[in-house]
């Protein structure tokens, strides 16, 4: 038997579980004994028959997903494995001389290198490129495909990472909780814990090794604490936290507001009309980020007029009178169109993305804009509100403003995503009515790290003061213009952090719908003083650790079981 460790990550999603371990089958490798091509073509075609197989198969695990965001997740994994470009690597490697599997291997890191380049949402894919890579690979060597194993028994899942497609087709019943050695905070592993409400913590280094003998596992999905053959006293430790945590958020409902009456609204962020819907039965009052981009990623053409405009008025209707907030087309150098390719950049992240492909495809804009205006006509007691993203001047919050305006928009407002916009928010905001912060891409860009590498989440945390900083200047630019300042990023949904966001002046905060109770009831232990205090504290510390540390020293007891 394993001797008790504790082991420390990143934690994904809150609460607690204990039980046995069920580590995921890992991915086979190539076959190092496998000869060299002979005949292209018909290894070419085998392979291709496999790659089939492999969509096929996540197609059919799309039907069966957990979720709307899981299935589309798996949709766009079963489009990627018959991919033109991927097809064409392969065939060039076979070209050379490679075995099959070796192929596929190095075609795969090709194109995944290519991804990672290109930096947000296309690098967010790189892990679906290797489940493709794994799944084709035991197919061509007759093994067992790398997956989850067939649970009878409720377990906590260790992986070094978790694939979409198994994320996405968990059995809630089943799986206890998740724990990985790589992934981060915004990753598909992270996102999908969220939404399932699974207790979920990654980039918990060494803990293949330490379950070979464990018989069973303790998780902490809310601070990243992991317990590795835990005793008789941790597993109680765990359940009294876990009792708290409910009767904490037993009286959460209703509007968001500090125990003082101070409101602050309470949203959700969605991709997917879908989305809406399943988000508009709860106890939130609307959205505060619907990332439109989904209707046109993996499209050989834009949608219609018509088509957007349908989808729109779909969410506008499943909220009713609440507030409903769309970003406009957030793509461009970091999430690639088809049907808009402004060719090679030599730093993708940095290029023609959001608002500025927005400029060089005008009509995009122009169609999307008059879609919003006949959904908001279809739903006249709706609240529509329409930010644009990666604004950095004043000139583009006012060239985006006039046109939404003169498309009859009533309420125009900016992604605050950049130093730019968050230093210069008091005169930005004079072009607009409102600004919402993308704490992503903000701490990325403020940080200068890519933050879908794991490795740099400390750097990455939403509690990095430079960060913090960059929040507080874009909230004293809406205190001098009177205009509403969100969140919509994931620091949102953090119960500690969303005290101090309060404090530092945001009046409404987006998140996973699931994360909603705990950040209201979070509000309602803290009056507005004591999170402004706590803003104070969080912004003059000299380290995110620091940073963390003062807040909670703050907070109420109680607070400390909600994380």
């Amino acid at each position: 038997m394993s001797n008790r460790t504790v082991l420390h990550g990143i934690g994904v999603s809150a609460g607690t579980a204990s039980g046995p371990v069920a580590v995921v089958t890992p991915a086979v490798g190539i076959d190092e004994h496998e000869p060299a091509s002979v005949d292209p073509q018909a290894d070419g075609e085998r392979i291709r028959a496999v790659l089939h197989d492999v969509a096929a198969s996540l197609t059919a695990r799309a039907e069966h997903a957990n979720s709307d965001a899981s299935k589309a997740v798996l949709e766009a994994t079963a489009a990627l494995a018959t991919d033109k470009g991927l097809i064409r690597g392969i065939d060039k490697e076979l070209k050379k001389g490679a075995g099959a599997t070796k192929a596929i291997h190095d075609a795969v890191e090709v194109y995944a290198e290519k991804l990672r380049k290109l930096g947000g949402y296309m690098a967010e894919r790189v892990t679906d490129l290797y489940d493709i890579r794994n799944r084709a690979t035991a197919r061509l060597r007759g093994l067992p495909e790398p997956g989850v194993p067939d649970m009878e028994t409720p377990s906590i899942l260790v992986a070094h990472d978790l694939a979409p497609a198994e994320t996405a087709t968990l059995d809630q019943n089943l799986v206890l909780g998740i724990v990985t050695e790589a992934g981060g905070a915004t990753s598909h592993t992270a996102i999908l814990a969220a939404q399932l409400g699974i207790p979920c913590a990654v980039q918990v280094k060494g803990i293949a090794d330490a379950v070979v003998d464990a018989p069973q596992v303790a998780l902490d999905g809310g601070v990243g604490e992991v317990i590795v053959a835990p005793n008789t006293s941790d597993v109680e430790e765990l359940e009294e936290r876990s009792r708290r945590r409910a009767a904490a958020l037993a009286g959460s409902s209703g509007e968001g507001a500090t125990r003082d009456g101070t409101k602050i609204k309470l949203l959700a962020n969605i991709g997917t009309a879908e989305d809406a819907e399943k988000a508009a039965t709860q106890d939130l009052e609307g959205s505060g980020l619907f990332r439109s981009e989904f209707l046109f990623l993996d499209r050989e053409s834009a949608p219609t007029v018509e088509e957007q405009a349908e989808t729109y008025t779909k969410v506008l209707q499943a909220f009713g009178t609440r507030r409903v907030v769309v970003r406009t087309l957030d793509a461009g150098a970091d999430k690639p169109l088809s049907f808009a390719d402004l060719g090679e950049e030599e730093n993708p992240a940095l290029g023609r993305r959001g608002l500025r492909l927005s400029q060089a495809r005008e009509d995009l804009l122009t169609d999307q804009l008059t879609a919003l205006a006949t959904a908001a006509a279809n739903v006249p007691d709706s609240e529509l509100w329409v930010m644009a993203p990666m604004v950095a001047t004043v000139d583009e919050a006012k060239w985006f403003a006039e046109r939404a305006r003169a498309a009859g928009l009533a309420k125009v407002g900016v992604m605050v995503e950049t130093p730019a916009a968050a230093i210069r928010a008091w005169q930005v905001l004079e072009e607009v009515d409102f600004a919402s912060i993308g704490t992503n891409d903000l701490s990325q860009y403020t940080m200068a790290a890519d933050r879908m590498q794991g490795e740099l989440a400390d750097l990455l945390s939403p509690w990095q003061p430079a960060v913090l900083s960059m929040i507080r200047e874009t909230c004293r630019g809406g205190e001098a213009t009177g205009k509403p300042i969100g969140v919509c990023g994931e620091a949102g949904g953090d119960p500690l952090v969303a005290l101090v966001l309060v404090g530092l002046g945001v009046k409404s905060l987006s998140m996973a719908p699931g994360k909603v109770n705990a950040v209201r009831a979070a509000l309602r232990l803290h009056d507005f003083d004591t999170c402004r205090q706590m803003a104070n504290f969080a912004v003059d510390a000299r380290t995110a650790r620091d940073a963390r540390e003062a807040v909670l020293a703050l907070a109420d007891p109680v607070l400390k079981d909600l994380l």
